[in-house]
């Protein structure tokens, strides 16, 4: 349960950098770390709320007793819904609650601290530039980049792999970035929609390992699944861990 044991963001750079965090703990929850968050819900427990730290880190919890509470509360009782729904769409569910949440605590702070319209304004801005929980999570956000991946020259294997060292080695490596010649090309391609993690929600970096599953087609930093390009090497067919908790629990 959060009591703001981490600083107070006063500035917009501060608030924003607060939502990311929150922002990263959250879609660890609901995909990397999905089986233990799943286990944690359980239904016969009382109300609790999914709570994402600004340390990238998530818990869930039971609200705060102080009324009203110090930051905006959670959805209650997402515990409840859990047996009753398909993991996807309760997943889903939990997703767009915890967007609202999102957005409901960084502007508490605009408005503790005085955020002006242009403030307010501009802080929107940088927070509707990332894909949403819920669009990381369902892989909204990847479908419309699905094309463009297809029509690049990639290189396949039975593992899906991202790195320009494993080239050679006859993987699939990620799409060389285009060279910033010009600011319309670069921008072209964001609007394409850069490569997200599934587990983090961050953008493609160059000399990134990254890995592909081959159930969901998700990629995901190789350091956010703890698979290394030695140990991808050996696998023959990639699950990331949402798709392997789900074959577990079939």
């Amino acid at each position: 349960m959060e009591g703001i044991p981490h600083p107070i963001p006063r500035t917009v750079e501060e608030v924003f950098n607060d939502f990311k965090g929150r922002r990263a703990g959250l879609i660890k929850a609901l995909t990397a770390d999905v089986e233990k968050f799943y286990q944690q819900c359980d239904p016969e427990k009382e109300n609790l709320c999914l709570y994402g730290l600004p340390n990238e880190t998530w818990e869930v919890n039971l609200p705060v007793e102080e009324v009203p509470p110090e930051l905006p509360e959670p959805a209650l009782g997402i515990n409840f819904a859990r047996d009753g729904m398909q993991e996807k769409d309760w997943l889903s569910l939990v997703a767009v609650h915890s967007d609202s949440w999102l957005l409901s605590v960084a502007f508490y702070f605009g408005a503790r601290f005085g955020f002006g319209k242009s403030e307010r304004k501009r802080l929107f801005q940088m927070i509707n530039d990332l894909p949403t929980v819920f669009e990381v999570v369902t892989g909204a956000a990847k479908q419309a980049r699905d094309a463009a991946h297809n029509n690049s020259s990639k290189s396949k294997s039975s593992g899906k792999f991202r790195q320009s060292e494993l080239q050679h080695k006859g993987v699939k490596v990620s799409p060389p970035k285009e060279e910033d010649e010009s600011g319309e090309e670069v921008e072209e391609e964001d609007e394409q929609g850069a490569t997200l993690c599934g587990a983090c929600g961050d953008n493609y970096g160059q000399d990134e390992f990254w890995i592909c599953c081959d159930v969901c087609e998700k990629w995901f930093h190789g350091k956010c699944v703890k698979i290394t390009p030695a140990k991808a090497e050996h696998i023959k067919q990639y699950k990331c861990p949402s798709c392997s908790n789900k074959r577990a629990r079939v």
